[in-house]
């Protein structure tokens, strides 16, 4: 059995992590708990948060879930405010919440736009914000925005998705100078194709794995522990000198 990494500077640290309830998310939850950190993580899906939450704290954890949803800015910095309320200044923020729901470019509303730009882009500025005040009194801290390979391989139907994930690199780099003087660390985790239940259930089938098989240099599949623990290391001591950086985990996959 492999045996991976444990970090001590994660322990009893403050997190919080956005659309934690499910896929990477959740693992990314699990992960933190079981590093010892303090999790605090909102989903909209509230009855598996509350699942989640009741399980880890069961085994000795310490979770609090809130069931919101991000696009409801003052709800979500609200809860955020909560959490630090119960565990402390945020020291960890991981902005993982999105949704890549399938669209053409042609039907795109200038509704749908703004609804799908607040999904997957806007809550990850308005959550950075409301942490990073402790943040900086703290002298420390760590920032990780969720990108994605989606529109480095123009991967087609996803067009606003695509371009709010580009947007995400842009992000990382500009907070990671503007609140680096302060101690405080952005970065950009980008996943590749990654087996979450969702993806599973809707997009890998046969062609799916063929694609993957022919485009990874890496044989097998990326699974959402293996985004999580790219996650532990950027939020732990261990990456204190890091910032401002993209780290793509998707298997090898060729970027054209």
């Amino acid at each position: 059995m492999t045996a991976f990494a444990s970090y001590p500077s994660l322990s009893g640290l403050p997190v919080i992590v956005s659309g934690g309830a499910s896929g990477i998310g959740e693992a990314m939850v699990r992960n933190f708990a079981a590093q010892g950190a303090k999790i605090g993580f909102v989903d909209i899906v509230a009855d598996r948060g509350q699942q989640l939450a009741a399980e880890l704290n069961a085994g000795g954890a310490t979770a609090n879930f809130i069931a919101c949803d991000v696009t409801d800015i003052p709800a979500y910095q609200a809860a955020i405010a909560e959490f630090e309320l119960a565990h402390g200044p945020c020291m960890a923020l991981v902005n993982n919440a999105a949704h890549d729901q399938r669209h053409d470019w042609a039907e795109v509303t200038e509704a749908y736009w703004d609804d799908r730009m607040a999904v997957n882009l806007k809550h990850a500025f308005f959550a950075a914000q409301a942490v990073a005040p402790g943040m900086i009194a703290a002298g420390r801290g760590s920032i990780v925005n969720l990108g994605s390979v989606s529109w480095m391989i123009l991967n087609p139907r996803i067009p606003v998705y695509e371009t709010a994930k580009a947007a995400a690199h842009g992000l990382s780099r500009a907070l990671a100078r503007d609140l680096g003087k302060s101690g405080v660390r952005v970065n950009t985790l980008v996943p590749g194709w990654v087996m979450t239940e969702r993806q599973l259930t809707l997009w890998v089938d046969a062609a799916g794995e063929k694609l993957i098989d022919e485009s990874q240099a890496l044989a097998g599949r990326v699974y959402p522990d293996d985004i999580a623990r790219m996650a532990l290391f950027l939020t732990s001591d261990d990456s204190k000198m890091i910032s401002g950086q993209d780290f793509i985990v998707d298997g090898g996959w060729a970027h054209g």
